[in-house]
């Protein structure tokens, strides 16, 4: 899967992307975690979890935001397309500051895994048109919330006109997908450096930036393949003073960083795509080929 001799745009070997999840849940839902240890008896709205989570929609966003515009980095936002609705100006601040947004299903609660094929394929119509509307980019990246899909998801995604989905982790770097002749780069989601540890289990948000610096002084140490690193982070859990001060940090590293290239999900696609005629076909994969 792995191809040494494939690097990334300007020549870097070690790629950066920043994600942002901008969330929401359906009229009536409450995320299942958030910050209360103490959960509410079965059949009781957790009003908290609601009000906790709707931060990011309205501050935690723009804070982030902020921190993007003073070092001139890219993301791509993962946004809820309820939000297209609720808070269409959220989702055209995303646009207008010019990084990706990408569909996250219409709201956290509903995945693809628990729909039907008639209903996902709804979804992603549905979803489609709301955040192509409000964004005025044309959407081509697809991440299921929880990260699951079924088996069916990438053809209706490719068929939808997608070019890459996130629901995938059995790879280092990306690779593409066909099916009935269109083809789609599934991109692995990586995990090392996320701020959903900093939630669940009281990590301090400074242990993000460790973790950062950790995972850039292994991926340079080992020269010998490129590496994509996923930096991700929750609009309303470190959109927050503490978060974004440490989340900015980790931008300024990056951006600062003479061997890494900093791009979108989108970018990296079309940077595989285009590779794709140049790499052998991998034995081991059926309908796959590596990208990066």
């Amino acid at each position: 899967m792995n191809q040494p001799n494939r690097l990334w745009p300007t020549g870097k070997r070690i790629a950066v992307v920043f994600n942002v999840c901008l969330e929401a849940w359906s009229d009536g839902k409450a995320p299942g975690i958030s910050p209360m240890g103490n959960p509410l008896p079965p059949g009781v709205l957790d009003t908290m979890a609601i009000s906790w989570a709707a931060y990011g929609v309205t501050i935690g966003i723009y804070r982030l935001l902020d921190a993007f515009k003073r070092h001139g980095a890219k993301a791509s936002v993962m946004v809820s397309a309820i939000i297209a609705e609720r808070a269409p100006q959220a989702v055209h601040a995303v646009a207008r500051a010019g990084h990706e947004v990408l569909s996250h299903s219409y709201a956290m609660d509903v995945i693809p895994a628990l729909l039907s094929v008639q209903d996902e394929q709804r979804n992603i119509e549905r979803c489609t048109k709301l955040l192509e509307t409000v964004s005025g980019q044309k959407i081509v990246g697809w991440l299921s919330p929880r990260a699951t899909s079924k088996p069916t998801t990438p053809k209706l995604l490719v068929a939808a006109g997608y070019r890459w989905y996130g629901d995938v982790f059995d790879a280092d770097l990306p690779y593409v997908q066909k099916f009935d002749g269109k083809r789609i780069v599934a991109i692995p989601l990586s995990y090392d450096v996320n701020d959903m540890p900093s939630m669940k289990y009281g990590s301090a948000p400074s242990a993000m930036l460790e973790a950062f610096e950790e995972v850039i002084r292994i991926a340079r140490e080992r020269d010998d393949e490129p590496r994509i690193i996923d930096v991700t982070s929750h609009a309303h859990i470190f959109g927050h003073h503490r978060g974004a001060y440490y989340y900015e940090k980790i931008i300024e590293k990056a951006v600062s960083a003479a061997d890494i290239w900093v791009g979108t999900r989108a970018e990296v696609a079309e940077h595989v795509l285009s590779q794709e005629d140049h790499v052998p076909p991998p034995s081991a994969k059926q309908n796959t080929v590596s990208g990066a």
